[in-house]
């Protein structure tokens, strides 16, 4: 499995060498599922695969989505923001986003914004 970026598409990003983050959104309600991070190695992976490759801050690894859990990301769409540094993934989200068992991690409300 290749773990290189095309050229095209590494020189689309401010720097490739970096830790980019990377929201999941679901492709047909376009509810935003998760955030996480991706490296050059894992957006290879992703785009090689089809299934979301995110690289884990705290295990300092990659990581498939749903690998261990089964609640798969499939990826659809990759959009790069205009600056280069963050990804948005349109999804096919089988089971829950969250490790906690929501379907989004974005399910707590601080407060209602006037």
């Amino acid at each position: 499995m290749s773990e290189q970026l095309s050229p095209e598409i590494a020189a689309l990003l401010k720097d490739p060498g970096v830790l980019i983050p990377a929201i999941a959104q679901d492709k047909d309600s376009l509810e935003v599922l998760m955030l996480a991070y991706m490296n050059a190695q894992s957006l290879a992976m992703t785009i090689e695969t089809g299934k979301a490759t995110y690289f884990s801050r705290s295990r300092n690894e990659l990581w498939v989505k749903g690998e261990t859990s089964g609640h798969t990301q499939f990826v659809h769409s990759i959009s790069l923001d205009c600056d280069g540094d963050s990804l948005l993934l349109k999804v096919e989200q089988i089971g829950a986003a969250c490790h906690t068992g929501d379907r989004s991690c974005f399910h707590r409300t601080i407060g209602d914004m006037k």
